[in-house]
């Protein structure tokens, strides 16, 4: 169990980490595009079909926020975490 919830704090992290990422360019020789390339690999799976099936609320995308609140939820009311 408890290496079910370190996984889940690791995802959490990876997800915020996404959404602090998209906030600055990010040039493609840099360092940083390839650290923003495997959170985005890891990540997409999950935001994409979250993104998909809510509804447009113009330039904002709030599905990091609907995968963070369920998957605390799961930790927290499933896994006990």
């Amino acid at each position: 169990m408890s290496l079910v919830c370190t996984l889940g704090n690791l995802y959490v992290f990876a997800i915020i980490a996404r959404t602090v990422l998209s906030w600055f360019p990010i040039n493609p020789s840099s360092p940083v595009s390839q650290v923003a390339r495997v959170v985005f690999s890891i990540t997409e799976p999950v935001l994409g079909p979250v993104r998909r099936a809510m509804p447009k609320m113009g330039q904002f995308d709030f599905s990091p926020l609907v995968v963070l609140i369920g998957l605390q939820v799961f930790m927290g009311a499933v896994l006990g975490c």
